[in-house]
């Protein structure tokens, strides 16, 4: 939960793609498995919150795939920017874009890949629940969620700013 004044972010490591090989990685889609866990997440997104107000996407065919199934479980879906930069981003691209969102946008949702989103979720972690806490440093498998509050606006979003107020995955 998020108190007066906060922002929320959700962050999401897209579901797991077919393996690397002979497709050139930005156009590797959904593996089957991740077909399954994709509309899993969006679920238990629809299921444990306030609605969204912004998603940003990797414009990634993985990511796409990820974010369409999601969005299927969603009764109150945002509106989707599909970001180039989002491809494979590290943690100082990744808090770049975060710092451009609008400030009529108080809940975002971020779909991307790892190393990038899951040091971005550790990055953020601050004070919280020391399970979760824990949980964001130990890893972020594929299709997993993790919402933090924020304090201030996107501009002042800064490394262990956040609270962790949940963090979802297939296996749970």
């Amino acid at each position: 939960m998020t108190a007066p004044g906060e922002r929320r972010i959700v962050l999401v490591r897209h579901a797991k793609a077919v393996p690397k090989g002979t497709i050139d990685d930005f156009d590797r889609p959904l593996a089957d498995r991740g077909r399954r866990e994709a509309p899993k997440a969006g679920q238990w997104l629809a299921e444990s919150g306030r609605p969204l107000g912004l998603a940003l996407c990797s414009s990634a065919l993985r990511t796409r795939e990820t974010w369409q199934l999601m969005v299927s479980r969603l009764t109150e879906p945002p509106p989707a920017v599909y970001e180039d930069r989002l491809y494979n981003a590290d943690t100082d691209t990744l808090m770049a874009v975060l710092a451009e969102t609008g400030e009529a946008v108080t809940d975002l949702l971020m779909v991307g890949h790892n190393p990038g989103i899951h040091e971005l979720a550790v990055a953020l972690c601050g004070t919280g629940p020391t399970n979760l806490v824990r949980r964001i440093h130990d890893g972020f498998p594929t299709a997993a969620v993790v919402a933090l509050a924020l304090p201030g606006t996107w501009q002042d979003v800064a490394p262990g700013a956040g609270r962790p107020s949940a963090f979802w995955a297939p296996g749970d």
